[in-house]
């Protein structure tokens, strides 16, 4: 790329007379086609990865950062006259859930700044997940349409290559838009958008569309399938054009990489091709299947664990139904042929109660099976994948989940990069290892971080107070749990957590309590009910506390609305804490973790998912952990009473009681639906997620940090400590250890 060039383009773009969203598309426009000029070798092997979701965040400043141009482009503009700060009203493309389609952003822009030929492939959603707003504290749900006012410039539309999918009952035109993602290598995320008829278009129109109808469930089909047949049918329509019908060297220049079970039907639709269209047989096509492709599990959680009726998917894509009940004997009668157990095969056979396993096709299939930390890589062998990994362990390896450094890093927290610089130079943003080298126990040093800490929570007061109108409590500790909104990760044991604290402190026991500031973002799926009463109980709480003046000097609950990349950028620059509560044994990673250390954070957490890791890298006496570990919920299993638990622990039974007293209005009955889940069987088993059990240990670590947080040295070494030992968690680590174990690239 010419920097130079690019540069003199940026001067010549006469700002005067023209609106922001003119200059925008002028600005981001010259940048992409400086970058899509830039000629490049194709490698002979390269990697695509298959992910229904990405959460890209702004392109804008991240690509400006990328291109080495973010500060003389500020510079000229402002010259100009314009302050590119407006650009920050730029919507999100929103199109994604959470850590999944954030983790597959990362992974692009760690592969293109590492020059690993990496090339996404995904949806085009019309609408982002959606906008949340609260109303009388509960979510509201709007939808988000990203392309109205700003557009998407750093998207091209590529119509020459477009492509039909096709469904027993419509042909879908599968339109792919190019977004550069720009480093040492030029890679591409290709997003398609579904065009046709207006049953046709409903295929990208939303990201996961509810789903406890047939009607839902169709449409999720559809989707999965749209978008994997779309890339699958590409690939292979460029390998023939270029090689031949010879597939048995299709591996050496194509590795795919499944993120999750959504787009499996990938696997059925490359066997399809194969067989039906180019006339192999089904033992050749499936041998090079095995060759190709590779499968990410990111959970544990059956919900996530896609297993779609026979007669649906036959209802709309009876030749891939075909291709899976194919693949169902065929694997059947391998594994007959090895003499495995009859449960084992059982427990590893693709069709299974009338169903089709989209896991068990994947770890079928796959080359390598991957977990994304530690702990969820073991629960997968151990338990969830067993009988596989005892006749395939080879298969079976751990890739620890990471987020790239240049967005969570350098973009959200300039200062912290700065302070690196000045001390190490700047091969640290190449090397991030290189952190490691600053003495954190150093005064200067640590007064230097401590000054930059300080600047990052006035920036989020400040942000948050224009967003949500609420002004934070000064000189206080910051504590964020920012991430989708689950039982399992534990947003209610928090609450009632925050309730016995509030109590605590109303009663005169906490005299000398720092105060603390509780910062909540999230959104719940539309029809995750339970989620959203969760919501309610905390903004019923925050309000609660915000009208007790007895207390609103000293503790002050925060629920952010319409939580994205873009207000995470902030909040983990400015926060202190990271709460990190899931049930031990239920989070897979996480990356939220990642972000909040790399900015500084001490985590709050459970044994579970990669918090493993962060205390291994920064220290156990640096963390504040607490609560059962896997080995004891399993024990607890067949045990725990949560009612009897509650009554022989009164200050428990306090805050619990808050949900059915009267404490708060509850007149459609919402909080008591949350005291049923915590003693009732519902759908779950009571506290399923032994919020209960892990209560008061929670309690505990909370008011630990409180009392430590009163030695400002002692805690910013240990924040300082967590920052510097975050390099384990950066993506380029984690995409080195795919192209080398993995890919091959």
């Amino acid at each position: 790329m010419n920097r130079d060039k690019l540069l003199w383009k940026l001067q010549n773009i006469e700002g005067k007379g023209k609106t922001a969203v003119e200059l925008y598309h002028e600005i981001s426009s010259a940048c992409v086609n400086e970058i899509l000029s830039e000629k490049q070798k194709a490698p002979a092997r390269c990697a695509y990865y298959f992910s229904v979701e990405y959460l890209m965040g702004r392109m804008f400043f991240n690509n400006l950062l990328a291109l080495g141009i973010l500060d003389e482009a500020r510079e000229i503009f402002a010259a100009k006259g314009f302050d590119l700060n407006v650009f920050e009203e730029v919507e999100d493309a929103a199109l994604g859930n959470g850590g999944l389609g954030r983790l597959a952003a990362c992974y692009l822009d760690s592969a293109a700044n590492l020059g690993y030929p990496l090339y996404g492939f995904g949806i085009r959603y019309k609408y982002g997940l959606f906008k949340q707003k609260f109303v009388g504290g509960e979510q509201v749900e709007e939808a988000d349409d990203w392309l109205k006012v700003w557009g998407d410039p750093w998207s091209v539309r590529r119509s020459d290559e477009k492509i039909e999918v096709n469904f027993a009952d419509m042909t879908v035109t599968a339109v792919p838009y190019d977004m550069p993602i720009y480093g040492r290598s030029v890679n591409i995320l290709r997003l398609f958008q579904a065009e046709g008829s207006a049953e046709a278009e409903k295929i990208s129109e939303y990201l996961y569309p509810a789903d406890d109808c047939e009607e839902g469930k169709l449409l999720r089909i559809r989707q999965e399938y749209f978008f994997s047949a779309a890339a699958v049918g590409q690939l292979v329509q460029k390998y023939v054009k270029k090689y031949g019908k010879n597939f048995e060297h299709f591996p050496e220049f194509h590795v795919f990489q499944l993120n999750d079970t959504h787009a499996v039907f990938a696997v059925a639709e490359f066997l399809r091709l194969l067989t039906k269209e180019y006339r192999l047989t089904f033992p050749q096509a499936v041998e090079v299947a095995k060759k190709t492709f590779n499968y990410t599990n990111h959970t544990i959680l059956p919900e996530a664990l896609e297993c779609w009726d026979i007669k649906l998917v036959e209802k709309i894509l009876p030749e891939i139904a075909q291709i899976l009940t194919r693949l169902h004997i065929f694997a059947g009668r391998e594994w007959n042929i090895c003499g495995y157990p009859k449960p084992e095969i059982a427990e590893m056979s693709i069709v299974r109660g009338g169903k089709f396993s989209m896991a068990n096709v994947a770890v079928y299939i796959s080359g390598h099976v991957n977990g994304v930390a530690e702990i969820h890589t073991k629960i997968l062998e151990e338990r969830l994948f067993a009988a596989a990994y005892r006749h395939f362990p080879e298969k079976f390896l751990n890739v620890t989940n990471g987020v790239t450094q240049r967005r969570w890093l350098l973009l959200c927290n300039e200062e912290l990069a700065k302070f690196y610089d000045e001390r190490l130079g700047t091969a640290w943003r190449d090397d991030l290892s290189l952190i490691r080298n600053i003495n954190c126990g150093d005064a200067e040093t640590l007064s230097a971080f401590s000054t930059i800490k300080a600047e990052k929570k006035r920036q989020l007061a400040a942000y948050i107070e224009k967003k949500e109108g609420v002004k934070l409590l000064p000189d206080a500790i910051y504590i964020a749990q920012v991430k989708r909104l689950h039982e399992y990760k534990r947003q209610f044991m928090t609450a009632l957590a925050i309730l016995r604290i509030y109590f605590d402190l109303k009663a005169g026991k906490l005299p000398d309590f720092t105060p603390t500031v509780f910062i909540f973002g999230a959104k719940a799926a539309g029809s995750y009910k339970r989620a959203k009463e969760i919501i309610l109980f905390l903004n019923k709480i925050a309000e609660r506390i915000a009208n007790d003046e007895d207390v609103n000097a000293r503790l002050q609950v925060v629920f952010v609305q319409n939580y994205d990349v873009s207000y995470a950028e902030k909040i983990v620059a400015g926060s202190d804490v990271s709460l990190q509560v899931s049930t031990a044994g239920f989070e897979a990673s996480g990356t939220g973790n990642m972000k909040l250390m790399m900015n500084g954070a001490v985590t709050v957490g459970t044994m579970d998912g990669a918090n493993i890791e962060i205390v291994e890298e920064a220290g156990k006496e640096n963390n504040y952990i607490f609560g059962a570990s896997v080995e004891e919920i399993n024990a607890l299993e067949n045990t725990y009473d949560p009612i009897t638990f509650a009554e022989e622990h009164p200050r428990i039974k306090r805050v619990t009681d808050t949900l059915t007293d009267g404490t708060f209005e509850d007149a459609d009955g919402k909080l008591k639906d949350l005291a049923s889940s915590l003693f009732k069987q519902t759908y779950n088993r009571a506290d399923h997620y032994y919020v209960l059990y892990d209560l008061l240990p929670l309690v505990d670590a909370l008011l630990k940090v409180n009392e430590e947080y009163k030695d400002k040295t002692l805690f910013t070494k240990k924040q300082l400590e967590n920052a510097t030992h975050s390099a384990f968690f950066s993506s380029d680590r984690a995409i080195q250890t795919y192209a080398e174990k993995i890919w091959g690239i």
